[in-house]
């Protein structure tokens, strides 16, 4: 779980440290200074605009007393004119019939008359002969680093072979597993491993084998890079990192993936015992024989090489690899296998007491206020990430900075919770019959949520529009959840469709903003009829026509695995759900339709409302007292019918 900014800790490598002139970089002025120089050292150049006149025209000049000086060098002619307005150097060639004649009309008009050899020196023809050529090499040198920096490389010429890899010094401070919060379960796991690292003489006296790979899997965010880097440091070795990424890029060529791969396990190799960290393997991991050119691409190549270099590892080589992915489920089974990466390990999002561990870190230089309550933040931020706790910390911190406050309060808190998951307020001008409708649409979920007995206590209502969303009614668990039971489901049903069972009661229509919620809906029904065998006509059967990503939470379409009959009775199925759960919520706000008016209201007023307001509005005046659950409303409809 990342509790510390990654970047703290700055690598050893070049990439992160300021880029000093190399023998290359002086190389590279050098030729550009030659070429300069063979420019200016040429004596056909000049530093003016030189006007090529013809030779009659030259003649003209002399009579006309406007040329003073003459340079003459084999068949060229150089000179300027003196005229005030209109004074140019200018060039002519001298005809092959010349004789004294023209000699002795220079000394005639006074002419100064300076003569130069023709022949070139030898040095300047040698330079002038190889100044392309040095441009060429300058110019393939300069376009070589330049890549190298933005693609990775070693410091020479042809260093995109190397892999580029971040290298930290064992010797360098970092987060050990005291600044780790949570993840105890990986923690333990990886414990083994830094004692191998440390004293691998004990386990091999017993003959025991350290796996060579560890892979961890995980969602986003939950510290897997953290954590390895973390355990690089409490063994104290070399510690390699590189994401899978670096090995393949587009425009370096073909078999520079393996390339990079067999330099950072050689690398490894030779500062054993050592740590090797590839993020990101399933961008190089994918199963193998769907690339381009019959399974022959470069990332499947890169693959292989990284297959060869485990199984290449001797007994007496502490190297271990470990690498991170939130797509276990694409990984080659070559990988998996053993003597690759042996140890697979989860890492969850973090539970509440994790949480709490997590905020204590990332609010450790925080100045709080007396009313922050960590325990209460934790219970509020059920599904969050490490990476999410720090960004909510973050944004609380920029939202009390906003006002000039000297302490984070509890209600910069609850801003940034509500930012992190719903997004920023809008300030849209909604008028006031869509504003109403809104209004009465989150009334009939916070009305089913208040009512519901197995379902997660209401935690607020509100109609403020945020992100995409016009209003929200949001529940909270008491208690971190993994499991659900089917009263609880049957009174999600009934709370999704309460919004737009309200509409119907008060406005005698529905609108276009249940769309989500019926979305919502029908997915949850589906997955009790074809996943969960919650059907009284199929039985205890599941049928999969998608699943869940286990880290994702995204559905991966998979071929359909049942008739057209099966097909039919599963969508008559879920219809059924839909109905009965649309019966008993339109049930429940018949009976309290004074209270879904009164909330509907107290909405309008107050545009957000929490638990003890709604508590204490639907109290108020009411004959009917709040304990009453939906399944009492389910009964009563019931015995109606």
């Amino acid at each position: 779980m990342p509790t510390d900014q990654e970047n703290d800790d700055k690598p050893s490598s070049p990439a992160n440290q300021a880029q000093k002139p190399s023998k290359y970089d002086y190389l590279i002025w050098l030729v550009m200074m030659i070429a300069v120089g063979s420019y200016f050292l040429n004596p056909s150049s000049s530093n003016s605009p030189t006007k090529i006149i013809a030779y009659s025209e030259f003649l003209i000049q002399i009579d006309q007393g406007l040329v003073k000086h003459v340079e003459i060098q084999g068949r060229e002619l150089r000179g300027r004119t003196v005229a005030i307005d209109k004074s140019f150097d200018f060039k002519t060639t001298l005809p092959d019939f010349i004789d004294n004649s023209l000699l002795d009309k220079l000394i005639e008009n006074r002419i100064e008359i300076d003569i130069k050899s023709s022949k070139t020196p030898l040095w300047l023809q040698v330079a002038l002969s190889f100044l392309p050529w040095l441009l060429i090499v300058g110019l393939f040198i300069y376009s070589g680093r330049l890549m190298r920096n933005r693609l990775g490389g070693s410091g020479n010429l042809f260093g995109f072979s190397k892999s580029g890899a971040r290298r930290f010094d064992n010797n360098q401070s970092g987060p050990g597993y005291e600044s780790v919060a949570g993840l105890e379960g990986a923690k333990q796991e990886l414990q083994e491993i830094i004692d191998y690292l440390k004293t691998p003489d004990k386990f091999r006296s017993l003959g025991a084998k350290m796996p060579k790979g560890i892979l961890m899997m995980g969602p986003p965010g939950t510290g897997k890079t953290l954590l390895a880097r973390a355990t690089a440091i409490e063994a104290g070795v070399p510690f390699y990192s590189i994401s899978g990424s670096e090995f393949i890029e587009m425009y370096v060529g073909v078999g520079v993936g393996a390339s990079r791969v067999r330099d950072i396990f050689k690398q490894a190799r030779q500062d054993a015992p050592a740590l090797i960290f590839i993020d990101e393997i399933d961008s190089v991991g994918r199963v193998r024989g769907t690339g381009m050119g019959g399974g022959n691409d470069e990332r499947e190549q890169t693959l292989n090489q990284v297959l060869a270099e485990m199984d290449g590892f001797l007994a007496e080589e502490a190297v271990v690899v470990l690498a991170a992915t939130n797509r276990p489920d694409v990984l080659d089974p070559a990988l998996l296998r053993p003597g690759r990466f042996d140890r697979k390990i989860t890492l969850e999002l973090p539970q509440k007491k994790a949480r709490r561990d997590i905020l204590s870190v990332h609010t450790r230089t925080t100045p709080l206020a007396k009313n922050v309550d960590l325990d209460l933040i934790a219970s509020i931020t059920v599904g969050f990430s490490g990476a999410d706790i720090e960004n909510l910390v973050n944004e609380a911190a920029l939202h009390a900075a906003r006002f000039n406050q000297q302490q984070l309060t509890m209600n910069d808190f609850n801003y940034a919770r509500d930012r992190v998951v719903m997004g920023a307020e809008r300030k849209d001008l909604i008028n006031p019959e869509e504003r109403r409708r809104i209004a009465c649409h989150e009334a009939g979920h916070a009305l089913a949520a208040f009512y519901a007995q197995h379902s997660d206590p209401l935690q607020r209502v509100s109609i403020i529009p945020r992100g995409r969303a016009l209003g929200m009614t949001e529940q909270l668990p008491s208690e971190d959840r993994h499991n659900v039971i089917e009263d609880y489901l049957h009174d999600r049903l009934m709370i999704l469709l309460g919004g737009r069972c309200a509409e119907k009661r008060l406005f005698n229509n529905a609108s276009s903003g249940a769309a989500d919620d019926l979305q919502q809906a029908t997915q949850l029904a589906r997955h009790m009829v074809m996943n969960w065998g919650m059907s009284q006509s199929l039985g205890p059967v599941g049928y999969r026509s998608g699943e869940a990503h286990p880290f994702l939470g995204m559905e991966l379409t998979e071929p359909q695995e049942f008739s057209e009959a099966t097909a039919q009775i599963i969508d008559e199925e879920i219809r059924q759900l839909l109905t009965q759960a649309e019966k008993n919520v339109t049930a429940l706000l018949e009976n309290h339709h004074q209270d879904l008016e009164r909330l509907t209201q107290g909405l309008l007023d107050h545009e957000s409302l929490d638990h003890d307001q709604v508590e204490k509005l639907l109290s108020a005046d009411n004959n009917t007292p709040p304990t009453l659950k939906i399944s009492e409303h389910i009964q009563n409809s019931s015995k109606a019918e």
